[in-house]
């Protein structure tokens, strides 16, 4: 992907003029597999009831998907390869009506990383089946969590969690 251009933007949006430089980093664990190619494809929301979308992990991370199928519902992050990096305001509808970016849940974001709730439709090997995202095909994969919701602590409880 070529660099953001300021003949992209739409009216009422700006961009910030710092410097983007990485000062962190992310272990890909895998690929997203969806059936959108484009983002013309690729619906504002995910839907539970949606297409299903395959997250395949790498092979040294598959022994991690251990007791995963427990749930019903995971959060699945993942890397949006495609954005860019620099809006401040954003314009989403392209009617000149902007909001901040945080106030926002579009793909372009200063580190973007896609959320969403997927429903967990079966494990086949280092592979989870799901419905429910909304990202691109051959993004890539960050992490995949528990539904926080569904999720119970297993650990001892500590004085922190009375607080």
């Amino acid at each position: 992907m070529t660099g953001p251009s300021s003949a992209d933007l739409r009216k009422g949006e700006s961009v910030s003029d710092a410097p983007l430089s990485p000062d962190a980093n992310v272990q890909f664990i895998g690929i997203v597999r969806t059936p959108y190619t484009t983002r013309d494809l690729c619906p504002r929301q995910g839907a539970l009831d949606g297409p299903e979308c395959r997250l395949e992990l790498m092979p040294q991370w598959a022994p991690a998907l251990k007791g995963v199928t427990a749930f019903e519902y995971l959060d699945v992050l993942y890397w949006l390869h495609q954005s860019r990096r620099d809006l401040l305001l954003q314009s989403p509808r392209g009617d000149g009506q902007t909001a901040g970016t945080f106030a926002l849940r579009s793909p372009v974001r200063p580190n973007p990383i896609g959320l969403s709730k997927v429903r967990l439709i079966r494990q086949e090997g280092e592979t989870l089946i799901v419905k429910g995202l909304d990202c691109l095909d051959k993004t890539p994969l960050i992490d995949i969590k528990p539904d926080r919701c569904a999720f119970t602590v297993q650990a001892p409880a500590k004085s922190a969690d009375r607080a």
